[in-house]
């Protein structure tokens, strides 16, 4: 190895412990190595995207024609067994479309950003199409089902002050965690299994 070659090694280790001394992380940019592809919308994709928006409109439509109506003093908390263990003002009922509607919006915004995702296997070129196509449809999924959840919690809060119900009843906490789990599971699988 000439002078020239000792030298660069020389500098690239003296470079490589100032880096290492400093405690700052090594930097590399595996999104930027990743395709931006732009999905195109299947049926199934457009579907989601329907129902999801309709029932954001239902849980809004619900809670405000309903709020005159309620007491001054509504539950506002559950506990596992889907019991009544907190009370609260009447305006509270707001916060479950408004909650549901941010996470709505903001999970529709990521969604158009695939390539950023944490994805189980590496993304190549061969394969991000189907990777991509696969985490976004989970979202849909996911933010569908979070607005079904507040809406029956909406639903099941109405109906609980207007002496329908008592609570959320004992199915409640097992379908919200399939609601969640199962997609979640069942598309994980989907994108260990995508490797081409």
């Amino acid at each position: 190895m000439g002078q020239v070659g000792v030298s660069k090694a020389r500098h690239i280790r003296y470079t490589h412990v100032i880096a290492n001394a400093t405690n700052e992380p090594m930097k590399f940019d595996y999104m930027n190595e990743r395709p931006k592809i732009k999905l195109k919308l299947t049926t199934t994709d457009k579907s989601l995207e329907i129902l999801g928006w309709t029932s954001i409109f239902a849980i809004w439509i619900l809670t405000i024609t309903n709020y005159t109506n309620l007491p001054d003093t509504i539950p506002i908390h559950y506990n596992a067994s889907g019991q009544v263990d907190g009370f609260g003002g009447r305006g509270n009922i707001l916060t479950l479309p408004l909650i549901a509607t941010i996470l709505f919006i903001g999970l529709t915004i990521v969604n158009k950003f695939p390539h950023v995702f944490n994805y189980p296997t590496n993304v190549t070129a061969d394969n991000a199409l189907n990777q991509y196509t696969n985490a976004t449809r989970l979202i849909r999924y996911l933010k569908f089902f979070i607005v079904i959840i507040f809406g029956l919690i909406a639903l099941q809060t109405i109906r609980n002050v207007n002496g329908q119900t008592s609570g959320l009843g004992v199915w409640f906490l097992p379908l919200t965690l399939g609601l969640i789990f199962i997609p979640l599971t069942y598309f994980v699988v989907k994108l260990v299994k995508t490797t081409k």
